[in-house]
């Protein structure tokens, strides 16, 4: 099908893109990569009155260190994150689940930010950002504020933006030599994760000192499965261990019943999944 008519602006700063949302009316919609908003509008699900186009702003783009922290630009592809160094060596558990995200073509278009806003649960980065303890930056008409992860998902394909403010970067702190892997499962290749597990470990002499987990399509929002995290921490590293802990992954979960796999099924994925994630993080 064809989209309903709307006017396009395709600013060049973010101060640009602000004030065009601010004054662009009741319905504007924000083009990032367009892998989530372009089918929409062939269907006419979707019928805004204005894009405001991020792709000409340049700032959005790139990885860069600042203190403490590496810097990812909203509009850096998940092309771009999956083969970016400073990522690979000190946040790898974002390239690693970058690279499982649909197919070459989308990874070259779709972007970091622009899945995050997105917000869809069985998104495959959301869980990795909340896992990571990561902070979004967002522009608005008052200026910029940050968010951590844990306030950034409010529910389904909502998040903590306002309509008139744009995600501009996501900050993460330094994970350099821990061990990282996300488990995924889908029907078919490149889909959508029924279930996944985001896993970063710090493991000193054999023994787990520190875990962060994240699971995807497991509630409204990606979950931290504080759980496993709490039965890891002081153990080895062990497969008894890994499969002890992931018996807590579905703690404080409400994994959804659809066309995909029951909640139940989900609930077992969750487990299984749990366990050979922090199996082969830590090796």
């Amino acid at each position: 099908m064809i989209p309903a008519q709307f006017d396009y602006v395709r600013p060049t700063s973010v101060d640009e893109a602000v004030r065009a949302l601010s004054e662009g009316g009741d319905d504007v919609k924000i083009l990032a990569g367009g892998q989530s908003l372009l089918p929409v509008l062939r269907l006419r699900m979707a019928a805004p009155e204005l894009i405001v186009d991020l792709g000409g702003i340049a700032e959005l783009r790139g990885v860069r260190e600042d203190g403490n922290e590496i810097v990812v630009g909203a509009m850096t592809t998940h092309h771009d994150v999956v083969n970016d160094e400073l990522l690979r060596e000190h946040v790898g558990l974002l390239p690693d689940a970058a690279a499982t995200v649909a197919d070459p073509q989308v990874r070259h278009r779709g972007t970091l930010g622009g899945s995050l806003s997105h917000a869809d649960p069985a998104g495959d980065l959301g869980a990795v950002a909340l896992a990571l303890d990561a902070s979004f930056v967002i522009a608005g008409p008052s200026g910029r504020r940050t968010v951590p992860a844990s306030e950034f998902f409010q529910d389904y394909f909502t998040t903590a933006t306002g309509e008139d403010e744009i995600l501009t970067e996501i900050r993460f702190p330094r994970y350099t030599g821990w061990k990282h892997h996300y488990e995924k499962f889908n029907r078919t290749a490149q889909a959508w994760s029924m279930v996944a597990v985001a896993v970063a470990l710090k493991v000193d002499g054999g023994t787990i000192s520190e875990a962060r987990i994240g699971l995807t399509n497991m509630g409204s929002t990606p979950i931290r499965a504080s759980g496993v995290e709490q039965a890891l921490v002081g153990q080895p590293a062990t497969e008894d261990a890994a499969r002890a802990a992931a018996e807590h992954a579905t703690e404080g979960t409400s994994a959804p019943s659809d066309a995909d796999a029951a909640s139940d099924y989900r609930e077992h994925l969750a487990r299984v999944l749990t366990g050979r994630a922090v199996l082969t993080a830590a090796g």
